[in-house]
C-alpha cells in the first residue's frame, strides 16, 4: 500500500507541475499537438490486452503453490504474446504517423511533421516498454511490488524532466518525442535487470511455451481484451475525438482530462494490488467471504473517488485558475465538472471488475463494457458532430452509467457463486454509505448561491473541507480503520 501511495503522490507531483509549465511555454495549437501526440502513443499500451494482468494472476496462483515450473510456464507464454502484440505496436504508431493530416485536418499544416516523428518515436518506444513490462507483472504477481512501483515512479518522473529540459531549451516536438522515447526505453531495460538479479527463478524461455498454457492464456486473455478495447472507446479516444472534430479546444480539453485521469491513476494504485491478492485469495476462501472483501474494497474505493472528485465539481474553476491560468480555466471548467461526474460514476464498479478478473469471471461480465463502449463511442461521435468537444463528454457520461446499470443488473447477478453478496448490501454498504461525504455539498448549496465570494478558494472553502473530511472520518470508516490509519499515519512520520 505505501509503494502504491509513492506513485500516486508521484504521478499527482507530475500532473500539477508539467501542465502549468507547458501551457505557460507553448502555445495553444502547439500543447494541444503535444497532448494528440501522447495520446497517439498510448494507443500502443492498449495493445496490452490483458497479458500484464493473466501473467500477474497465473504467476500468483502457482507461487501460491509453491510450483516455479508452471509460474515459468506462464510468463514465457506472456512473454511471447505480448512480443508480437509489441510488433503490432509497431505497425500501429507507422500507420497512425501516416494518417496525422487526416486524422487531425484542422490543425496547423506547420505542426505535421513534428506531431508525425514524435508520433512514431513515442510509440515505437513503449511498444518496446509493453514486450518488457511482462517483467514488472511477474514481480506484482510475487506480490513483490516494490521494484514495479519503484521503475514506474523513476519513469514518470523522468519523463516529466525529459519534456521540461526540451521545453526550457525552446526544443521542437520532434526533440520532445526523442526525449520521451530515450526515457521509455532506458526504464523499460531496467525491468529486464531487476528481474535477472532478484527473480530469476521465474523463468522467462519460448522452449517452456506449450499449447494447453498458451490456450489457456488465450482464452484469459480474449475476455481481458474485449475489456481493453472497451476502455479504449471510454477513455483513449476522447481526446483524439475532440481533436478530430474541434482541434481548436483539443488543449483546453485535455487539461479538464488531465485531473480526471489522476483519479483513474488513483484507483489503478489502490486496486493493483487487489489483482493477485484476490486471485490467491480466491484459492483460499468462500465466495461469502470473497463478497465481504468486494463490499469493502468498494466501500474505500466509493470514498475517495468522491473525496478526490468532489473539489473538483465544486472548486474546480479557482483550482485551475491557481494551476494553469485564467484562460484556460475559463475553457476547461465546464468539460471538467462533466468529466469528474463520469468517472466518479464509472468507477463505482471498479472493484467488482477487478474482482471477477482475478478469479476468473470475465465472461460473466463482458456485457457491461462492451455495451459501455458502443453507447460512449456512439454518442461521442454523434454529439461531437452536433455540439463539439462538450458533446464527447457529454458521450462519456451517458456511457458510465450504461456500466455501472449493467454490473448491478447483469453482470453481479452472474457471478454470484464466486462473489457472494446481496447486491442491496452492496449498494448500501459500499455505495451510500461513502456517499455520505456529499452531505457538506448540500449544506452549503445556499451558501453558494446566495454568496459571490464562497466559490472562491477562502474561508467557506475550508470550512466545506473539513466538513468533508470529518463525515468521511467517523461516518464512512469504522473505529478499527480509522485505528489502522492513525498507526500508519504514525509510522510514515516516524519515517
Amino acid at each position: 500500500m505505501a509503494f502504491s501511495l509513492a506513485r500516486v503522490i508521484a504521478n499527482g507531483l507530475i500532473a500539477l507541475v508539467l501542465p502549468a509549465y507547458l501551457t505557460h511555454h507553448m502555445s495553444v495549437d502547439t500543447y494541444g499537438a503535444w497532448v494528440l501526440i501522447l495520446q497517439l502513443g498510448a494507443f500502443v499500451s492498449f495493445l496490452d490486452l490483458g497479458i500484464q494482468t493473466a501473467v500477474s494472476k497465473f504467476v500468483a496462483e502457482h507461487d501460491a503453490k509453491g510450483d516455479e515450473a508452471e509460474a515459468s510456464r506462464y510468463a514465457s507464454a506472456g512473454f511471447a504474446i505480448m512480443t508480437l502484440t509489441g510488433s503490432l505496436g509497431v505497425l500501429l504508431t507507422l500507420g497512425l504517423a501516416w494518417q496525422v493530416p487526416r486524422l487531425f485536418h484542422t490543425m496547423p499544416t506547420a505542426l505535421y511533421g513534428d506531431v508525425r516523428i514524435s508520433v512514431m518515436l513515442v510509440g515505437i518506444s513503449l511498444s518496446f516498454a509493453l514486450v518488457c513490462s511482462v517483467f514488472s507483472a511477474i514481480f506484482m504477481g510475487l506480490q513483490r511490488y516494490a521494484v514495479p512501483m519503484g521503475i514506474a515512479i523513476l519513469n514518470r518522473f523522468s519523463f516529466a524532466g525529459a519534456v521540461l529540459a526540451a521545453v526550457f531549451l525552446h526544443g521542437s516536438l520532434a526533440a520532445m518525442g526523442i526525449a520521451v522515447a530515450v526515457v521509455n526505453v532506458a526504464t523499460s531495460l531496467l525491468q529486464v535487470v531487476a528481474w535477472k538479479k532478484l527473480i530469476a527463478q521465474v523463468r522467462l524461455s519460448l522452449s517452456m511455451v506449450n499449447a494447453p498454457v498458451l490456450r489457456q492464456m488465450g482464452r484469459y486473455c480474449f475476455l481481458l481484451a474485449v475489456w481493453t478495447v472497451g476502455m479504449v472507446c471510454v477513455s483513449g479516444l476522447d481526446v483524439t475525438l475532440v481533436g478530430h472534430y474541434a482541434y481548436r479546444e483539443t488543449a483546453y480539453y485535455s487539461i479538464a482530462v488531465l485531473p480526471t485521469n489522476f483519479m483513474l491513476v488513483i484507483m489503478a494504485a489502490m486496486l493493483g494490488p487487489v489483482m493477485p491478492a484476490s486471485s490467491a485469495l480466491s484459492t483460499q476462501r468462500s465466495p461469502v467471504e470473497m463478497g465481504r472483501l468486494l463490499a469493502r474494497a468498494t466501500r474505500y474505493s466509493t470514498m475517495f473517488l468522491l473525496l478526490t472528485g468532489l473539489p473538483l465539481i465544486v472548486y474546480g474553476l479557482p483550482i485551475l485558475q491557481m494551476w494553469v491560468g485564467p484562460v484556460y480555466a475559463a475553457n476547461s471548467f465546464r468539460y471538467l465538472q462533466i468529466l469528474v461526474l463520469a468517472n466518479i460514476v464509472r468507477n463505482l464498479c471498479a472493484p467488482y471488475a477487478t474482482m471477477v478478473a482475478a478469479t476468473g469471471k470475465l465472461r460473466e461480465a463482458t456485457a457491461s463494457p462492451v455495451l459501455e463502449a458502443v453507447v460512449n463511442l456512439t454518442c461521442s461521435i454523434l454529439l461531437a458532430r452536433r455540439f463539439g468537444a462538450i458533446g464527447v463528454a457529454f458521450g462519456t457520461m451517458i456511457g458510465s452509467f450504461v456500466s455501472v446499470a449493467l454490473h448491478f443488473l447483469v453482470s453481479m447477478k452472474l457471478t454470484r457463486n464466486t462473489l457472494t453478496i446481496p447486491r442491496t448490501k452492496l449498494v448500501l454498504a459500499g455505495l451510500l454509505r461513502p456517499a455520505m461525504v456529499v452531505l457538506p455539498c448540500l449544506l452549503f448549496v445556499p451558501v453558494w448561491r446566495y454568496s459571490p465570494k464562497a466559490e472562491s478558494l477562502g474561508p467557506w472553502a475550508i470550512v466545506w473541507g473539513a466538513g468533508t473530511l470529518l463525515v468521511a472520518w467517523f461516518g464512512v470508516l469504522d473505529q478499527d480503520e480509522r485505528g489502522g490509519l492513525l498507526r500508519m499515519a504514525r509510522g510514515v512520520a516516524r519515517v
